[in-house]
């Protein structure tokens, strides 16, 4: 059996980065946490949510990244005036016995100041983080999310079977997974219904992209792009099966929101789309946000499969990116960890490769850099979205 060496934290729950976080609390302090963090290498990333006022959604964010079993410590950065309520979050983090600092600029003389009391605290931080005890990590113990993005005629073809495949091996270990968005899988509600453990997870499911459905038409814009359609891609239909195959074949256990961490093992569906009226202006402004709300659900690695090819990775959780368009690959190797046009040149099969997927998430949760991490990718988006999280179906019955 595969075991990982990861990093303990205080509630008996492990991760497989220890990284330091300097999270800036509206864009007016972004400056100053980016200089503080670029005196430092990788393992000290910039986050930060830019409004003057944060609603619940990105407070739940904020906290659900901060406490992620893959961050050591985390550094506040405040201007002073904003709304963020900058103590409760210290406290949040405090509580999980993570290290944390809070400096405020209005308080601290200005930028220069600020910036060489949060370097010091950075290097306080780091030298406490060394002693991070490490601990036997099971495969049971991983939660493992998966995003398609820039989507071609291939996808649905190679990459995301292949990521299904790997999805079904992790799950018979025990392994938690999350796959989203339920805006890319309308057409697809009542077969996906069908894999549901019960009849409440499987009505929900259909309500979910039944929401995605209406919320894309009042806005005007579908998940069906350009770009999809420059790749081969015909129909949204297509397209949402494509996606819906990295998902694999295993039961669904339930529906979570961003934020949310799944309650029990299995696999989950990520619904990324708001709640309520449609005031949001786009489901997600691009792939880093959903990146973002799979790794505060608890994802430790992402399953990134892209056609035409994207190169974005994430801070927090290393992103493994997985090509489906054997032309892509060799354009874009630098950026890729998997190549699935090998299924696509019948140079291999969904099966090796799934098990190839499988294996470099085991490599990569034991350090080894994934292609974005190793280039130094750290993208990170937060912006306003409203969820009723008192209604998740996350409960297997």
């Amino acid at each position: 059996m595969n075991k990982i060496k990861g990093y303990l934290r205080a509630d008996g729950k492990k991760g497989i980065r220890n990284a330091i976080l300097v999270c800036y609390l509206v864009e007016c302090s972004k400056f100053v946490a980016q200089k503080i963090a670029d005196k430092f290498d990788d393992d000290v990333q910039l986050i930060g949510f830019p409004g003057c006022y944060p609603n619940e959604y990105a407070d739940n964010i904020l906290k659900a990244i901060t406490t992620h079993t893959n961050v050591g410590g985390v550094l506040l950065v405040s201007l002073g005036c904003e709304s963020m309520d900058r103590n409760n979050l210290f406290e949040h983090i405090k509580k999980s016995q993570r290290e944390v600092g809070l400096l405020t600029v209005q308080e601290n003389n200005g930028s220069i100041n600020t910036i060489k009391k949060g370097i010091s605290q950075v290097k306080d931080m780091q030298n406490t983080l060394q002693s991070t005890p490490r601990a036997d990590m099971d495969i049971s113990e991983l939660v493992i999310g998966t995003i398609c993005g820039g989507s071609d005629g291939t996808s649905g073809m190679s990459g995301n079977p292949a990521v299904g495949k790997a999805f079904d091996s992790f799950l018979e270990e025990n392994a938690t997974c999350i796959f989203e968005e339920t805006g890319e899988l309308i057409g697809c509600e009542y077969i996906m219904s069908s894999r549901a453990i019960n009849d409440k997870i499987a009505e929900e499911l259909i309500k979910s992209v039944q929401k995605a459905a209406k919320y894309y038409k009042v806005m005007g814009y579908g998940s069906f792009a350009a770009g999809n359609a420059d790749g081969g891609l015909s129909t949204q239909e297509e397209k949402s099966m494509g996606a819906y195959a990295k998902s694999g074949s295993s039961k669904i256990c339930g529906i979570i929101k961003p934020g949310e961490a799944p309650k029990s093992k299995g696999l989950f569906l990520l619904d990324v789309v708001p709640d309520g009226p449609e005031l949001w202006g786009f489901p997600n402004i691009n792939d880093s946000a959903e990146i973002i709300e799979l790794i505060a659900c608890g994802a430790h690695v992402i399953l990134f499969v892209t056609g035409r090819g994207s190169v974005v990775g994430s801070a927090i959780s290393p992103v493994i990116k997985i090509c489906a368009n054997p032309i892509t690959y060799e354009n874009l190797k630098d950026d890729m960890d998997i190549n699935a046009g090998t299924i696509i040149t019948n140079q291999s099969t969904i099966e090796k490769v799934g098990n190839e997927i499988y294996n470099k998430v085991i490599e990569v949760a034991n350090g080894t850099p994934s292609r974005s991490e190793e280039m130094g990718h750290r993208e990170f988006v937060l912006g306003y979205k409203y969820f009723d999280y008192n209604t998740n179906c996350d409960i297997k019955l």
